[in-house]
């Protein structure tokens, strides 16, 4: 009607308008006295408009709220005649509430702040020619240019061209990360998800001094940064255990409270008093008792932190996972990707029973440059280094075995590359004793090891290091202070090899040998115990997710997958982003906590109030700066203060 803050308009219009109408009434000598009575009159207009509107729309959904009780007590002076208390009462509490809309917008206004990071049109090349067109009409495929210090209009990979770019916005990373073009864009184009950090770059970021030219991989409504807003926005319906609480706790008070107010409009029959006294006592405890403040008490506070935590880089979807990552005392990691880098390299090529180094390799990379697992990644780039240029064969008729490893066609040959756990099992026959020696030798090490079988062959064993995380330890050291008492790391690598990295990143807790359904169960028998985090990829970890109590997922801005199914994802692939989000959330239980034991003590000072004689417009009073004090509160979430971002960046491994 009047823009935004129309609400806040009538608001002030109904204050002004009882102010002046008292004036009247109490200074102006000989006024008439429909004047003072119309002023009073046109303030129950501009205060009640909302009011009923609200009420109205409540009582279709078969809701009886706070604004009805309102109504019904400032119908009730105006009965008694008391015109000038009722507009008092509905200017106070039109007040509150425009108030409680205004703060509630700025939480709201900090997510809707994330749409309009990405630019509204983008500079494509198209036929050799540029031009200058909406986001919205890009596709996939289009060469995108970027100028110095402009915003990236979409996500994709870069062809051209090197800069630092500012991934704040979509990460949360508190530096710009140097960027560079794809190694082979072909392979990237047809497998966009597993590009590189390095080369990939999202929409809404900012281009440092370098020009780029980038190949689009999603369109402007499937970017990493829509579908977060998206998901935050969303996040808003799931429940916290608090919200759910105070919900239960409100289906029983209301009607109480309504059983109260009945009876007390009978107290003229106890006690010698007028029915006018009765009744506005009645209307006076109807206001007090009203569990307004409880009712925004914890959304508010859910929606600032979760507005906090997208502004940070970290995506936690809903009230639910927020309270729940607050309240955990143990955290399951997993090796690969998570507490390591994620891109292992080969240290050791052990060939046996005859065999080369050359055909080891030769063979192996044939195999796994058909899946996409990190490891195999990791064999078939660093191979083909090592076979420099020597012609490759090529295989065919790739199965994954999970958790164990791969098997192939190679010149009418069966070709097995796994663990050594995958052998003489299932009709695989057992290993020769060099090629378990090699592995053995591999493992005291630290290694994890690739065996490699041509049809009744050993070949030999592959040794790879996946180099820990930077600023993985004082991460972890930074959740124990947070209070995470059990930290431990899962993985499908060998119990030495995992112990080796478990210390390196100073967890003394280390699980090796599990297969992906025996991650499951050990996330089960540690939710046993207590609540347990599973953090992870969240892709090959889905399932132990799904089976904690929050499933956080690392570098979740280019995984499909990960944003999907985490709880919480982290946007940037750095481990240091957690101890933020924990704290984050421990704090919002804090202000949840607070929140509700304000808004329940009121209540239960305010009703015995009224009962014994506080009137209607102090109990008005009262009650929205009750309201108002609980959505402030929450607001200071929107001011939590990052301390990983001044958190050491750890050392490289080697």
């Amino acid at each position: 009607m009047l823009g935004p803050n129309t609400e806040m308009i009538f608001a002030l219009s109904c204050g002004a308008l009882l102010g002046l109408g008292v004036l009247i009434e109490k200074l102006v000598a000989g006024a008439p006295g429909w004047l003072p009575w119309a002023c009073f009159a046109l303030a129950y207009g501009f205060g009640g408009f909302f009011t009923l509107r609200e009420a109205l729309d409540n009582l279709r959904l078969r809701r009886f709220e706070i604004d009805a009780l309102m109504l019904v007590a400032a119908a009730g002076a105006a009965a008694l005649g008391s015109w000038a208390e009722g507009a008092l009462l509905l200017f106070l509490f039109s007040l509150g509430h425009a108030l409680e809309h205004y703060a509630m917008g700025r939480a709201k206004r900090a997510i809707e702040a994330l749409a309009e990071l990405a630019p509204d049109t983008a500079t494509v090349r198209r036929d050799g020619q540029t031009h200058e067109i909406p986001v919205e009409e890009l596709r996939v495929g289009d060469i995108v240019l970027v100028r110095p210090n402009e915003r990236l209009p979409a996500d994709g990979f870069i062809v051209q061209g090197s800069s630092a770019i500012n991934q704040a916005p979509v990460t949360g990373e508190s530096i710009p990360v140097d960027k560079r073009p794809v190694e082979d864009a072909a392979l990237a184009r047809a497998r966009p998800d597993g590009v590189e950090s390095a080369a990939r770059v999202f929409a809404g970021t900012i281009n440092g001094a370098g020009g780029l030219e980038v190949e689009v991989t999603r369109r402007s409504t499937d970017s990493a940064l829509a579908r977060v807003v998206k998901m935050v926005s969303e996040a808003e319906t799931r429940q916290s255990p608090t919200q759910r609480f105070t919900e239960k706790f409100e289906r029983i008070f209301v009607p109480a409270v309504l059983g109260l107010t009945f009876v007390l409009l009978f107290a003229w029959v106890v006690i010698d008093e007028p029915f006018r006294d009765s009744f506005y006592r009645a209307m006076a405890v109807l206001v007090a008792a009203s569990p307004c403040a409880l009712a925004i008490a914890t959304p508010s506070a859910v929606l600032s932190g979760i507005a906090r935590a997208a502004r940070g880089g970290v995506l936690i979807k809903g009230g639910a996972p927020l309270e729940e990552l607050g309240s955990l005392d143990a955290m399951a990691f997993d090796k690969t990707g998570t507490l390591t880098e994620g891109r292992p390299r080969i240290t050791d090529v052990v060939a046996v029973d005859g065999a080369s180094d050359e055909e080891l390799l030769a063979v192996a990379v044939a195999v796994e440059s058909l899946s996409d697992h990190p490891l195999a990644a990791a064999i078939a780039r660093d191979g083909r280094k090592r076979l420099a240029g020597r012609a490759e064969p090529v295989a065919d008729g790739l199965q994954n075995l999970i958790g164990r490893g791969v098997t192939a066609r190679l010149a009418g040959e069966t070709v097995w590359i796994g663990k050594a756990e995958m052998f003489d099992v299932a009709d695989v026959p057992a290993l020769g004793a060099a090629a378990q020696a090699a592995v053995e030798g591999l493992r005291e090490r630290g290694r994890t090891t690739m065996v490699v079988r041509l049809g009744a062959r050993d070949l030999g064993a592959i040794g790879l290091l996946d180099t820990p995380r930077a600023g993985a330890r004082e991460a972890l050291q930074a959740l124990r202070e947070l209070g995470i008492q059990r930290m431990i790391m899962i993985s499908g690598d060998h119990q030495k090899v995992a112990e080796a990295v478990a210390a390196e990143v100073g967890l003394n807790e280390a699980w090796g040998d599990l297969m992906p359904e025996d991650k499951v169960e050990a996330i089960r028998r540690l939710r046993q115990e207590t609540k347990v985090a599973m953090v992870g990829d969240g892709v090959n970890d889905a399932p132990a997710m799904a089976n904690a109590t929050v499933g956080i997922a690392m570098g979740a801005a280019g995984s499909d997958v990960a944003l999907e199914t985490a709880d919480v994802a982290l946007m940037a692939d750095d481990l240091r982003h957690l101890p933020f989000a924990v704290g984050l959330s421990r704090h919002t239980r804090r202000v949840i906590r607070q929140n509700v034991f304000v808004s329940l003590g009121i209540v239960a000072v305010l009703v015995p109030a009224t009962i014994m004689g506080l009137g209607i417009g102090a109990a008005v009073a009262v009650h929205e700066g009750s309201t108002l004090l609980v959505v402030f509160n929450a607001l200071r979430l929107l001011a939590y203060r990052d301390t990983t971002a001044s958190m050491p960046q750890g050392r490289e491994a080697a």
